[in-house]
């Protein structure tokens, strides 16, 4: 799958006008309807991380873009969940995996808005580990929630399980100044 990224405006959920630009010069060596990535745009700590899908021809196969926002939580699922992270690059991501039921959870889910209000320049992320969602959260390895994963470079590089915030706040702050 390829990815195009770029610091944007609200996302159009609708598929591009025919005065944008929707193409890209075809690779010779691709055969058509293989995916490639496209390009990448650093300008992302000001605003929205876009992703959105192309094909060789450069024509745009999906009319939805994921996007996660700076400054707020994301809430993904099993779908979106890994372009957004390939999107942020080598951004920081952090990954809030809960429940509905989980008291801790809720005790910990307006802390988790204010880490993503403070520090401008990590991804946000929340997951339900709902029966829909349960392959990725066996994928992460989740024995107990709340369990926050932080990623960089789309790996898990720290690891905190339970509603320990100030745990948390040093993990993030450990994982930035490296």
């Amino acid at each position: 799958m390829s990815l195009n990224l770029s610091a944007a405006p609200p996302v159009s959920r609708s598929l591009p006008s025919s005065s944008s630009p929707c193409c890209f010069a075809r690779p010779a060596a691709l055969p058509s309807g293989q995916l490639f990535r496209s390009w990448r745009d650093d300008r992302l700590s000001a605003g929205m991380l876009r992703v959105r899908r192309r094909t060789v021809s450069g024509c745009v196969r999906s009319s939805l873009e994921t996007a996660a926002v700076v400054g707020k939580v994301t809430e993904v699922d099993k779908d979106s969940f890994w372009p957004i992270v390939e999107a942020a690059g080598d951004k920081l991501v952090v990954l809030d995996m809960y429940t509905q039921w989980c008291g801790p959870c809720k005790v910990m889910a307006p802390r988790f808005q204010e880490l993503s209000e403070k520090y401008l320049d990590v991804v946000f992320l929340k997951l339900d580990c709902n029966q829909d969602n349960k392959p990725l959260a066996k994928e992460l390895g989740i024995r107990v929630v709340p369990t926050f994963k932080i990623l960089k470079d789309s790996k898990v590089v720290k690891e905190v399980t339970g509603a320990k915030f100030d745990e948390l706040v040093f993990a993030i702050d450990s994982v930035r100044s490296n």
